[in-house]
């Protein structure tokens, strides 16, 4: 296993080692500088995010299930995802999950030693009696973490298809995976604070993983979240105005459409696009894989 000093993500930055003297304007302008090379070492690993999401994918095209599996940070990073794809995509609760080291009240205040127990990481997993059509996300900044390289050893174990996310090149948990992303985002501000940069980066890497995974599977129109689960006043308002941009109808006539289809925004705008009843339209996006397009038989621009 790598030693933490030879990581990239331990190694003391340059730019900062005056960090404890430098003035307000000074440490926030060389933050904002190094967040700015975080783009571009996620612009370096596109072609390995590409590949994890065909997997994802067909994982959950197969009814698999998208399991973000992390320690501190990097649990909370897969959370963070893992929570927002029912009210935007309108999956189910179970469909993309985070596993944490310590559970759910990890969430709050770390559980210590959790991280380090391998055997931690394959046991959560047998609890949610992985199969081999899941697909595990594995992330740990180090690339070294014992609870999510249980994780993966036991997902791939049971034929699950497996990704390890790090920061560090050579990461043990590429070993694990079958498509491993190593963004390297260098030393950090604050040394060895991987909440920052190396945080930032798989933020944006995950963001990029379930969107366009749902994207491919239906759950968006042009450029518009076709599939929200309206489950509030906001979303309401959201859906109303979505069914309006695609059809042209008024707002008054948008609400009535949702209200006929309980607020399925893709049944209401193909009962409209098609002049055909709720239950027709229903039948037509079941017909077409849930795909708008497709359904209103609407050829690509």
């Amino acid at each position: 296993m790598n030693r933490l000093e030879k990581l990239g993500t331990e190694r003391a930055n340059p730019k900062t080692k005056n960090l404890d003297i430098m003035t307000v304007k000074e440490i926030i302008k060389t933050m904002n500088e190094e967040d700015q090379t975080v783009a571009l070492a996620v612009q370096r690993v596109l072609p390995q995010i590409e590949d994890a999401v065909y997997i994802v994918h067909k994982g959950l095209s197969n009814n698999g299930r998208l399991l973000y599996v992390g320690a501190g940070t990097s649990g909370r990073i897969g959370l963070l995802d893992a929570v927002e794809c029912p009210p935007t995509f309108s999956t189910s609760p179970q469909m993309v999950q985070a596993v944490l080291a310590g559970g759910h009240s990890a969430v709050m205040v770390a559980v210590e030693g959790a991280e380090d127990d391998q055997e931690l990481g394959k046991s959560d997993l047998k609890q949610l009696d992985l199969t081999s059509s899941d697909v595990v996300v594995g992330i740990a900044a180090s690339g070294r973490t014992p609870y999510v390289i249980g994780a993966l050893a036991y997902a791939q174990s049971v034929g699950a298809k497996t990704i390890s996310l790090s920061s560090n090149t050579q990461a043990t948990i590429s070993q694990y995976a079958n498509v491993a992303i190593e963004v390297e985002t260098g030393p950090e501000v604050l040394t060895g604070s991987t909440r920052l940069k190396a945080a930032t980066a798989h933020k944006m890497i995950v963001n990029m993983i379930s969107t366009v995974s749902m994207i491919q599977a239906g759950k968006v129109y042009k450029n518009l979240m076709v599939d929200v689960h309206a489950s509030n006043y906001k979303l309401k308002e959201r859906a109303k105005m979505i069914v309006c941009e695609v059809t042209n109808i008024t707002y008054e006539e948008a609400e009535k459409a949702l209200i006929e289809t309980q607020f399925n925004v893709k049944q209401a705008i193909v009962m409209i696009s098609t002049g055909s009843t709720a239950e027709e339209g229903a039948n037509l996006l079941k017909k077409a894989d849930g795909k708008v397009r497709m359904a209103i038989g609407e050829k690509d621009e």
